[in-house]
């Protein structure tokens, strides 16, 4: 229903722009043969020469209508030439006329706040510039009023009193420059002047035409710019407005052309909007509630407090097909095949979308014509169902038809019945579509989560041993910046690497994230003399110093082959696994120690070979050390082997468990254990530590 929105201002410039026949604007721009000439675009559907989209305004003359299909045209005008609209996937494309209204959107943003009704209307705040003009160089010391300008129509011009004798265009100028009118109208022609600018703009760049109404507010504008087409643009001062409404037809106006409209006329008489002027604001309020009479009392006197959103962009996107009469669909099977095409179409849409705009939507609805043969209760609408949007293809064509034979069981009262297949129970489809809505622009700093997967290339720091030799520069990887954005999705924080060079620091203990800490306590983990080694670590990087130099090389050796046979035993027990999508972590260990296996034939009597181990890989190399029997030295030594580690961190708490639904079953596991990792098993008592094994045996 309308809603009731006082105006904040009597004094606001509004305009509406409205492109002329434009969808044969655009068509002959591709062909420039055809201007001038008589042109129509017509459907793809050949059927009596197909439906017409829109026609030119030099057929129009001879009595081509848009209610025509292109034979009926060609009887009416014979000379007229049939254009018929693109075709992609069995539908119309319109992209071609999207994108041509998005040329003209950026020209006339450069001048108000702008949003876009439809691919070729679009609204202008022209506020602030029309108060500059009047401040700096008000209408009354210009010199000379462009032509554009001097042609507007002033809706109640003739009530003004200017020489006798003067055309048409000499009262215009006169009324736009008078030095004795009212602020309003002295805003309206700072207006006036600023939209013939960006006509002229528009004729220039684009080589398309466009009308335009100027006036206090939205609805006045809009119905100003259809009143003189095309390629022209009328003035609505306030004074006028009551001429303008008093004999416009209720239809006409805008949220009345309905059963709202329907009801004024036979419920109250009202055929005219000035016919409402007789009715008191709280005698619509009883007949159709405090809201809606209010607007409508608003309504007849011209006052309207809707406001210029500021939107370039659209609030949704949509794909959808009429199947009329035989063409019905009236199996599943055929229905889902549409529904493949459609959703193709929408999620091509919304990709374009997010990498030019930076902008998601959430919602997704299907909505159905359906009818029922042999059913009284055939005038029942088919329900239109919505949920959560899924990105890609597959998932939006999955989650469409879903929605549908949700909204088929409801239409049909079969709740319990699945519909599929070639099964039909006397329905048809007459109408399918699927939209994409709450489209909302990504907040700063978030990035898609494949961007992480897909980051090699990240520099990594250096490792030297005794703080002179370099030993390796290792590939880490490691996102800059947050992997997935707020609303519920898993977030990864890495800052930036930085390696210490000095003593340990005391504070990396406390830094390290929760499990990390806890791990530590319960391994139990010791650390090697000051005097053999000294580890430097942060929230970002370890470094393994130590050794003195004459041991460098034969530590090298041991280290670089103990690390490669550990990694071939562990690949060669994971090649018997479903080889399929890879798990998290046998991706991070793909990419950490691909440059070590590749020097698997190089020399092993030095390590100056790249390699790069992740936490788990650490982690791994030291449980394989003590499960083989060897030191805990050794495999201290091997978890030490830790270039950098990501401080990663999250919130628990906002994290859209739908987001982890999606992945793959194996990877769900796996993020599922770093965000609550298990505790292993520790029969061994913290109070008691090593002490325990000495005590003297209990009896039994």
């Amino acid at each position: 229903m309308p809603v009731a929105k006082p105006e904040l201002s009597d004094s606001r410039v509004i305009a509406h722009v409205d492109m002329d026949c434009f969808y044969v604007q655009v068509e002959q721009r591709k062909q420039r043969s055809l201007r001038g000439k008589p042109t129509a675009v017509v459907q793809y559907n050949s059927w009596q020469g197909g439906g017409l989209i829109a026609v030119s305004y030099e057929a129009r003359k001879f009595g081509v209508k848009r209610s025509m299909r292109g034979d009926e045209a060609k009887q009416v005008c014979p000379e007229i030439h049939l254009v018929q609209v693109p075709v992609a996937r069995g539908k119309a494309d319109l992209n071609d006329y999207r994108n041509a209204g998005s040329e003209v959107v950026t020209i006339l943003a450069r001048r108000g706040r702008c949003e876009r009704a439809s691919i070729d209307e679009v609204y202008l705040d022209l506020t602030i510039a029309a108060e500059a003009m009047l401040a700096d160089n008000p209408p009354e010391r210009l010199e000379t009023i462009s032509e554009e300008a001097v042609k507007s129509h002033i809706l109640g011009l003739e009530e003004f009193p200017v020489e006798v004798g003067s055309d048409a265009r000499e009262k215009v100028r006169h009324w736009l420059t008078r030095s004795d009118a009212s602020r309003r109208d002295k805003l309206l022609a700072c207006g006036a002047l600023v939209v013939a600018e960006l006509r002229l703009q528009v004729l220039e760049e684009t080589e398309f035409t466009c009308s335009a109404g100027i006036a206090h507010n939205k609805m006045l504008a809009k119905l100003a710019s259809g009143m003189n087409k095309p390629a022209q643009q009328t003035v609505v001062p306030f004074s006028s407005v009551s001429k303008l409404l008093g004999t416009l037809p209720i239809k006409k106006m805008k949220q009345l052309g309905g059963k709202l409209g329907t009801s004024l006329q036979i419920d109250l008489g009202v055929n005219t909007v000035g016919d409402l002027l007789q009715f008191s604001e709280e005698k619509l309020q009883d007949y159709y509630g405090v809201n809606t009479g209010s607007w409508l009392w608003n309504t007849a006197r011209g006052i309207n407090g809707e406001e210029v959103k500021g939107r370039l962009l659209p609030n949704s996107h949509g794909s959808g097909k009429t199947f009329p009469g035989p063409r019905a669909l009236k199996t599943v099977a055929n229905v889902e095949k549409w529904l493949s095409e459609l959703c193709e179409e929408l999620s091509e849409r919304l990709q374009s979308d997010l990498e030019q705009n930076k902008r998601i939507a959430h919602t997704l609805t299907l909505h159905a014509h359906a009818y029922k043969s042999n059913d009284a209760d055939s005038f029942k609408k088919f329900p239109s169902k919505s949920c959560p949007l899924r990105y890609g293809t597959s998932k939006i064509k999955e989650d469409a038809l879903s929605l549908f034979q949700a909204g088929l069981r409801e239409y049909l009262g079969l709740y319990n019945v699945k519909t599929s297949g070639n099964q039909n129970s006397g329905w048809g489809i007459t109408g399918l579509s699927v939209s994409a809505s709450k489209i909302l622009a990504i907040p700063s700093g978030t990035r898609s989560i494949m961007n992480y997967f897909h980051s090699q290339e990240d520099t990594c720091p250096q490792v030297k041993l005794s703080g002179e030799k370099l030993i390796q520069d290792a590939p880490l990887l490691s996102p800059s910046e947050n992997c997935l954005g707020s609303g519920g999705h898993l977030t990864l924080r890495s800052t930036e690497p930085r390696i210490a060079h000095c003593e340990e620091d005391t504070e990396t203990k406390d830094s390290l994230p929760l499990d990390r800490q806890e791990e530590d306590k319960e391994m139990g983990k010791e650390k090697l003399p000051d005097k053999e080694t000294s580890i430097c670590s942060s929230p970002d990087a370890e470094v393994y110093r130590g050794w003195e130099k004459d041991q460098t090389e034969s530590c090298g050796d041991y280290l670089t082959e103990k690390i490669r046979d550990t990694l071939e035993s562990e690949e060669g027990k994971k090649s018997n696994k479903e080889k399929g999508m890879s798990t998290i972590s046998r991706y991070f260990q793909s990419q950490h120690s691909g440059s070590l296996l590749k020097g698997e034939h190089a020399s092993t009597s030095k390590l100056r070979e790249p390699f790069s181990l992740s936490d788990c890989q650490s982690e791994l190399l030291q449980r394989n050390s003590l499960a083989r029997g060897e030191s805990s030295v050794d495999a201290h030594l091997c978890s030490q082997i830790k270039l950098k580690r990501p401080a990663w961190s999250y919130d628990i708490d906002e994290i859209d468990q739908d987001v982890l639904n999606e992945l793959p079953q194996q990877i769900q596991e796996e993020v599922q254990a770093w965000l609550r990792p298990q505790k292993r098993s520790n029969t061994v008592k913290r109070d008691l530590g090593i002490t325990r094994y000495f005590l003297p045996a209990k009896d039994k």
